[in-house]
């Protein structure tokens, strides 16, 4: 919950004049719903896609305060992120609530990037294996292997959001690793080698080429630093070179 309507656009601006010319990786921007069209219109010309924060799993209907698939792309959208994290921790998200906005994502068009991730508590219990599979096997209850292909993964060590602290690589490696695992058990090998999965806990230009060298890390999931036009240029410059 961050920006003004025209903070975003100065912000969008910025990257898009940055990033101009930058390949190898694929650039997404969530802002907040009344952000979305104008930093969509904003971007156009450039390689730089948007997605919604969250959304709901019926297009229409007396749901107020909700908002749909259709109006997502109605706005710009191409992606959309689901279960976040904070949407389950202040707003009462569900593996259930997850898996049907995953298949309306899905089915409406867009490109859902999923969410899991165990609580400081959690880990430090022993948990961290049991929780991350319960979020990923519940996000995929009657998901094909066609659409798992277009579904993108975040793992969120939620201790290390916003906090400072950050998963080393060889942590952020081991459950990457770990949510590939589970995902070619319930698939196949060439879905899990497919699958993209992105790290997300306060991820800096700092430490982003060091959790990319990791084999099963693709890509990330920026919070606080993609608030910075010049902190979020450089995390993507060095994952591109990282790619390069």
């Amino acid at each position: 919950m961050n920006k003004t309507i025209k903070e975003a656009f100065e912000l969008v601006n910025g990257l898009k004049k940055n990033l101009s010319g930058v390949k190898g990786v694929d650039m997404v921007v969530c802002p907040p719903f009344t952000s979305l069209s104008e930093t969509s219109n904003a971007l156009k010309g450039s390689s730089i896609k948007t997605g919604g924060q969250d959304l709901f799993w019926e297009e229409k209907g007396a749901y107020t305060g909700e908002i749909s698939v259709s109006m997502l792309k109605d706005a710009g959208a191409d992606y959309v992120i689901i279960g976040h994290s904070e949407r389950r921790q202040f707003f009462n998200e569900t593996n259930d609530s997850v898996n049907k906005k995953l298949k309306r994502a899905l089915a409406g068009g867009l490109t859902p990037i999923v969410c899991v991730g165990e609580r400081l508590a959690e880990r430090e219990a022993g948990d961290t294996f049991k929780v991350v599979e319960d979020h990923v096997q519940g996000a995929l209850k009657a998901i094909t292997e066609k659409e798992i292909l277009n579904t993108i993964f975040a793992y969120e060590p939620v201790w290390a959001i916003g906090t400072g602290k950050t998963a080393t690589p060889e942590q952020a490696e081991e459950v990457h690793a770990f949510i590939r695992k589970i995902i070619g058990r319930q698939y196949s090998k060439e879905a899990a080698s497919a699958v993209r999965i992105q790290y997300g806990g306060s991820v800096t230009p700092e430490n982003i080429s060091s959790l990319l060298d990791k084999p099963d890390v693709d890509g990330a999931l920026v919070g606080g630093a993609s608030l910075k036009v010049d902190t979020f240029t450089e995390i993507v410059r060095r994952a591109a070179d990282k790619r390069a």
